[in-house]
């Protein structure tokens, strides 16, 4: 109301001095005030979203780790077969997390194309975006239904619900949007034709509501159909971008043309937002990383009256009998530390992620999320015992996959290493090796280790402790040995020819592409 008043007062004082002057005020330059006026009130009400994107990063890192919670919580007895008791949880606990996981990370995904298109928020985006988010984190607890009720529809019933509603919230989101272009990016601000933006995305968002729809259906009437079409939801774009790719081999159509749309194609090089894809990352290793803590906070705090009875009042001798959980405690996290280090070490290279990275990046953050499954089965059982060899085995298995898509992440921006990475760790160039040997380096530990534990079973314990432990040694020394074994090849392979090095060569020529070898 005090603007109101002021703007009033302005405008008077204006109209009183131009009669003073003579000169009456123009209508047309009234109107292109108002014009103005209403734009700069509409644009303030507007702001950035990075940190409404920063916090959903963060509430869906959270909501897609804790589920390894009651995975890595369920005791198991000394006396149970260990592949029993994994047998039992892969197919309830371990299932539930791995599937929420997936969904999760799918929504986030579609979280991010949909703040590609849309750049600044008002009010009621970030109150839509809120009810998006309340709705994701409900996704776990109708997955622990379906778990714990395999045979109810109920549960299931509950989940597509919520996919639905998430749906048609976007959908929403969308049509808000573009029904106020200056919310959207620049490059479909300048657009000739917005319309065709709007349905495109409309009809992309759309796909996921319509199987959950039908996975309803399917569930009165045969109920494993149904859990086909939720894992049709997962992995949708990639088995539609196969299903086009096939008929167009088969009918010998011409492939549609999506370059003009930069978003919603799903084609493997479809860019996501390189901040969002680390954020995302952080927050789960951060979160592993807590998880960890929080376990020897909960399960290694001696008892008083336990220290009293058994220890004589000795709070270090009753402390020193938890030495096996502290040493798999700094391993654990040494571990969860330097995945996270050859992570950042990747994406310091990357100039753009695409969408099959981030398919990658997706599989390596739900092993890492296992981790803190490693860090209970190794220091649950006796030493020496079956069940540890199986425990070491399979937090071997963790950690092998956790850098291999690591890696993979890596070999897939090679492909197309112009668009998606720097120079000098392209192949060719000066820091490719060292990357490639730093994220080889925990796959091949991993590796080592299984095989190593499968030969002295009996200190298997150990030798998965001193690879935790070894490994971030092995790191400092990397790139010393990653330039004495190339010194050794270049010795072995390619002799010295003092004519040729005395040619010049151009920077470019030492950054061939792969896709020129």
């Amino acid at each position: 109301m005090a603007d109101n008043d002021e703007n009033e007062i302005i405008e008077h004082h204006d109209d009183e001095e131009m009669e003073k002057r003579g000169t009456p005020r123009n209508p047309s330059h009234l109107f292109l005030e108002s014009v103005t006026s209403l734009e700069k009130d509409v644009h303030s009400s507007t702001q950035s979203s990075h940190r409404l994107l920063a916090y959903s990063d963060a509430l869906l890192a959270i909501i897609a780790t804790v589920m390894i919670l009651p995975v890595a919580h369920t005791k198991l007895q000394d006396n149970e077969e260990l592949k029993e008791s994994i047998q039992s949880l892969l197919t309830t606990k371990v299932s539930v997390y791995l599937m929420t996981f997936l969904i999760v990370t799918v929504a986030w995904a579609a979280h991010i194309r949909l703040f590609q298109v849309i750049e600044r928020i008002d009010d009621t985006l970030a109150l839509l975006n809120l009810a998006c988010m309340m709705l994701i984190t409900f996704l776990p607890y109708t997955f622990s239904l379906m778990a714990a009720f395999p045979g109810s529809v109920l549960g299931l019933t509950f989940f597509c619900a919520c996919v639905i509603v998430i749906g048609l919230i976007q959908a929403l989101i969308v049509l808000y949007g573009f029904s106020r272009p200056f919310l959207l990016n620049d490059h479909i601000q300048m657009s000739e034709n917005p319309t065709y933006y709007k349905h495109h995305i409309l009809k992309v968002i759309m796909k996921v509501p319509i199987m959950c729809f039908f996975a309803i259906i399917f569930s009165f009437i045969f109920f494993q159909l149904s859990y086909v079409f939720l894992a049709i939801v997962i992995f949708l774009p990639y088995i539609s971008q196969s299903f086009k790719w096939i008929w167009n081999k088969a009918v010998g159509g011409q492939v549609e043309d999506t370059d003009h749309v930069l978003l919603y194609n799903y084609v493997p090089s479809e860019p996501l937002s390189k901040e969002r894809v680390e954020a995302f990352s952080d927050g789960v290793y951060a979160i592993v990383a807590t998880l960890l803590i929080l376990d020897i906070c909960e399960d290694n705090v001696p008892d008083p009256f336990v220290v009293k009875k058994e220890f004589n009042g000795s709070l270090l001798s009753a402390l020193l009998s938890y030495g096996p959980e502290y040493l798999a405690y700094f391993g654990s996290f040494a571990t969860v530390g330097l995945l996270w280090f050859t992570h950042h070490s990747l994406f310091l290279h990357v100039t753009k992620a695409t969408r099959l990275m981030g398919l990658f990046n997706t599989f390596s953050l739900a092993f890492v999320g296992g981790l803190p499954l490693a860090y209970q089965l190794t220091n649950e059982f006796p030493r020496g015992s079956r069940n540890e060899l199986e425990a070491v085995q399979i937090s071997c298995v963790i950690i092998f996959f956790a850098g291999l898509f690591q890696l993979a992440m890596f070999i897939v921006a090679l492909f197309n290493e112009r668009e998606t990475l720097h120079p000098y760790v392209r192949y060719g160039g000066q820091e490719h090796a060292f990357m490639l040997a730093k994220l080889s380096l925990y796959p091949c530990v991993a590796l080592g280790t299984f095989l190593l534990t499968c030969v002295l079973s009996r200190f298997s314990a150990p030798i998965f402790h001193m690879m935790e432990i070894g490994v971030p040694f092995a790191f400092l020394l990397l790139r010393l040995l990653v330039r004495a074994a190339l010194a050794l090849l270049r010795w072995l392979f390619c002799p010295a020819r003092p004519d040729v090095a005395r040619i010049p060569v151009e920077e470019d020529d030492l950054q061939l592409p792969i896709n020129d070898i």
